[in-house]
């Protein structure tokens, strides 16, 4: 394989694997833009895949919120969930079958072992390893043999399935973009591949889809080199011969960390919101540790696969610069015709189901049509300025920086939140004020000058469910540190 070609003697097929488990992150978009891309260059498929094994943290309606915005940016899967395929299902909650016929297969061939061990033991561990060069497990139940091991299972008693890891030498695999990367094995656990409640971890579950749905190149983000070694030991457990490693350089803010939601915009649905245009987004992922040639940086999907290669690709951290991407929106915007402009501005916001949404809101508070742009402003508006209003974004009693924990903790409340509506708004938010002790009266009126940037607003909840969830979130985390820099 060449680093201009796709030839390692099959056939191309690259996947995405997001976990419904919150918005769509723009990682996720990332990603799958460079394997979408890789595939359309060689011929290939590109395939989706939900990866919601997290029985907890996975919720209803993330899977068709993530659909919805990889729709919106223009990459379509040509294997899924929603449009099936020859090795559905494409969702790991409907593949357990599979999985457990594999562990067992791993623990009938000694790769695995049942561990008995009770979290109350594994956090009795941890605090005695601090201070000390141990980590991780112990492998206490690997000493114990096959027949007890199947005798306790077989009487109820819980347990969860590991791997069995080299404990001396070093893990070597190649990664295509970094060359030969060696890990040592004690720096390494034995990796819990079955949960208590039966399902796989994502190390299991991953390379299990992985092989059966004929994965070639594995294309993701770096974070995932220092998971790698497991994977590789479990490709060698069971025989299959591995796809090729490609872990590219991870997104990061203007601060040079890892892109996060709890300090950055990472929904994809927040740059739909504050008016991004879809190719847009794309163009600008695409030059994010990738260069098209030259100096050029404006290009259409198309054209990037016409010459992409991965010899293109700088593992420099790349930076998400707002400001690039706003000027790269402009230059976009100021292409388009009239016409096409019009019709851009109406499918983003101004169209007649947005207005619809909007009408039970203003029309008690408006005397003429004229009077509608001035009184909806903040629902199409991104950021709000809020120097205006400093003086306002305060709760008698309580410090500044209390409130801006509390402000964060309740947006963190709000992101949990499976679906979004106002009445499940008002019961998070008036059982915030039970447990923080602050009068909502006063609560609810810094809420109303972060989410329209004044004091007079339609009804509170009403108007953050047709904000939306990503303007929502910003101003209040914006507003959260802008409160918490006061003194």
């Amino acid at each position: 394989m060449t680093m201009n070609s796709a030839d390692d003697n099959r056939p191309v097929r690259v996947r995405i694997a997001p976990s419904p488990t919150g918005d769509p992150h723009v990682g996720t978009a990332y990603m799958a833009l460079f394997n979408y891309v890789f595939a359309r260059k060689h011929g290939g498929k590109f395939i989706l895949r939900i990866e919601d094994t997290d029985r907890v943290r996975s919720r209803a309606d993330s899977e068709r919120v993530i659909m919805e915005a990889l729709n919106w940016v223009g990459l379509q899967w040509d294997e899924g969930p929603d449009v099936g395929g020859p090795h559905a299902p494409y969702r790991q909650s409907e593949r357990s079958d599979i999985y457990r016929t594999h562990a067992q297969r791993l623990m009938d061939d000694g790769n695995a072992y049942r561990c008995f061990c009770t979290s109350e033991r594994l956090a009795e561990l941890r605090a005695s390893q601090k201070g000390t060069s141990k980590r991780g497990y112990d492998r206490k139940c690997r000493a114990i043999d096959a027949a007890e091991s199947k005798s306790r299972a077989d009487a109820g008693e819980s347990f969860v399935v590991r791997m069995v890891m080299p404990t001396e030498g070093k893990s070597s695999f190649n990664d295509f973009l970094r060359g030969e990367i060696e890990i040592d094995f004690n720096q390494l656990d034995d990796q819990v591949v079955v949960k208590s409640d039966g399902f796989p971890t994502y190390h299991l579950a991953n390379v299990v889809d992985d092989h059966t749905m004929e994965i070639s190149h594995v294309i993701r983000g770096e974070e995932w080199i220092s998971s790698t070694p497991k994977h590789v030991m479990l490709y060698k457990a069971f025989g299959w011969e591995p796809p090729v490693w490609i872990h590219m350089p991870l997104l990061r803010n203007e601060k040079k960390s890892k892109l996060s939601k709890r300090k950055d915009p990472v929904s994809i649905n927040y740059y739909r919101d504050i008016g991004i245009l879809p190719e847009v987004l794309l163009n600008f992922l695409g030059i994010m540790g990738w260069s098209f040639g030259g100096d050029r940086e404006k290009f259409t999907l198309a054209e990037m696969i016409e010459v992409f290669s991965w010899d293109r690709v700088s593992l420099g951290g790349p930076v998400f610069n707002m400001d690039k991407l706003r000027w790269l929106n402009e230059q976009y915007i100021h292409e388009l015709t009239y016409e096409q402009l019009a019709d851009r501005i109406i499918e983003w916001g101004l169209n007649r189901e947005r207005l619809i949404q909007l009408a039970p809101l203003i029309r008690e508070r408006i005397k003429q049509l004229s009077d509608f742009v001035p009184a909806t402003k903040f629902f199409f508006s991104g950021d709000l300025d809020y120097s205006g209003i400093v003086d306002k974004l305060k709760i008698p009693d309580v410090a500044n920086k209390d409130l801006r924990k509390g402000l964060i903790a309740l947006t963190e409340k709000y992101d949990a939140l499976d679906g979004w509506n106002h009445e499940a708004l008002e019961q998070a938010s008036r059982e915030f004020c039970e447990e923080t002790g602050w009068k909502a009266k006063k609560v609810f009126m810094v809420l109303r000058y972060l989410i329209s940037g004044g004091k007079a607003s339609p009804p509170l909840f009403t108007t953050i469910e047709a904000v939306g969830k990503e303007l929502t979130r910003r101003r209040l985390r914006m507003g959260a540190e802008l409160i918490g820099k006061q003194k």
